[in-house]
């Protein structure tokens, strides 16, 4: 079978969710054709040269660069696949297809999220994503999706699309996320990045759906309700979008000396920065997935989240789950884990640690080159 991939979410340097899954898939499918039994041949469609942390070349895995930008997809991929290409399948691990090829096409949606919270994006990015990931979705063999509630989603919104949704969840690279990262690795990490001993964690994206601004809200009603609290709240990650509220929320509280803004962390920094945690926040209005949840599980860190769309499924009943819409939810869920017993604490960490076992990244490569393999049949 000849495979095509879209395979530059996974090449770029600061990766968020959605570019580590690409690259976990990448590096899954590699990984599966050592099996000898395997005769798949895969091409990744570049807009520029592979970076160090993508796979190597070998006589089954060839990139091919092409040069472009804006709606490269359809201006540079699309052209290429209908006049030179002979794919069986063609895979993208983000939202966007091409809208024409010479062979059936599957894709990933991560969740829909956009349509029903629109007013947190750009205009032109919410509309390219409203109406390219419908037509991806009609023009798609399958689809595959992180969770059972994006699958709801695409189901409620597109009922045609029923028979082609499959759900692949995510995983977690063992090797780097787990109990065994070092203090003195943590506290390197907490010297690199100007972070006391005490901290609250917040990792992901700045932008509108992770509700950083309630987070910062319950945050200082913690500080107001517990004068003697000693406990920083770390904001880490990149700038997405519309995230200037967020250090205008801060102002406003006066939280300036409470509140760290680490900016993007690097990724070999992310396990320390996790472990060292008193806890993991994520009071997110909607997750497809939530990879950053899962790998501080992982690394034996007591979670709390929203209870809503995909968070329940990857968290089980491991973590504490808030409303997002409620600072006094946040606030409450935080001051329970800083204020329970070690034995409390303890097992929640165990129940993470269990829970986190469930999600392997082969075998959502092996359960994704199996959607492919049935979409070559055509």
């Amino acid at each position: 079978m000849i495979i095509g991939i879209d395979g530059n979410e996974a090449n770029v340097k600061e990766k968020a969710g959605v570019h580590t899954y690409a690259l976990e898939i990448l590096w899954g499918l590699y990984k599966l054709q050592d099996n000898k039994n395997t005769h798949n041949k895969f091409f990744i469609y570049l807009k520029k040269a592979p970076n160090s942390d993508l796979p190597k070349e070998n006589s089954y895995w060839k990139y091919k660069v092409i040069p472009g930008s804006g709606l490269w997809v359809l201006r540079n991929l699309m052209p290429t696949l209908l006049k030179t290409e002979r794919l069986d399948v063609f895979f993208t691990p983000g939202h966007y297809l091409p809208f024409f090829s010479r062979c059936p096409k599957v894709f990933t949606i991560h969740d829909l999220g956009y349509l029903k919270f629109s007013g947190q994006f750009k205009k032109n990015d919410f509309w390219q994503l409203k109406y390219w990931s419908a037509i991806s979705i009609i023009i798609s063999k399958y689809i595959i999706c992180p969770s059972v509630s994006t699958e709801s989603d695409i189901v409620r919104h597109y009922p045609f699309a029923r028979k082609k949704v499959k759900v692949i969840y995510h995983g977690y690279n063992k090797e780097k996320f787990n109990i065994q990262i070092s203090e003195n690795f943590v506290r390197r990490v907490r010297e690199k990045y100007r972070i006391p001993e005490n901290y609250l964690l917040f990792l992901s994206t700045l932008k509108p759906s992770k509700n950083i601004e309630n987070l910062l809200g319950a945050y200082e009603l913690l500080k107001s309700k517990r004068r003697t609290l000693n406990v920083k709240l770390v904001i880490a990650g990149k700038k997405g979008w519309m995230f200037d509220s967020i250090f205008e929320k801060v102002k406003e509280l006066g939280l300036e000396k409470d509140v760290i803004f680490t900016d993007y962390v690097q990724e070999n920094d992310k396990p320390a920065l996790i472990k060292g945690a008193k806890l993991f926040v994520l009071p997110s209005f909607w997750e497809g997935f939530g990879i950053d949840v899962l790998e501080a599980m992982a690394c034996g860190v007591v979670v709390v989240v929203s209870k809503v769309a995909s968070l329940p499924e990857v968290v089980g009943d491991a973590g504490l789950y808030v409303d997002p819409y409620n600072i006094e939810s946040i606030a409450e869920a935080v001051e329970r884990v800083l204020t329970m017993s070690s034995d409390e604490y303890t097992k929640l960490i165990r129940k993470g640690l269990k829970q986190a076992q469930k999600f392997i990244w082969k075998k959502a490569a092996r359960e994704t080159l199996e959607v492919l393999e049935l979409a070559s049949r055509r």
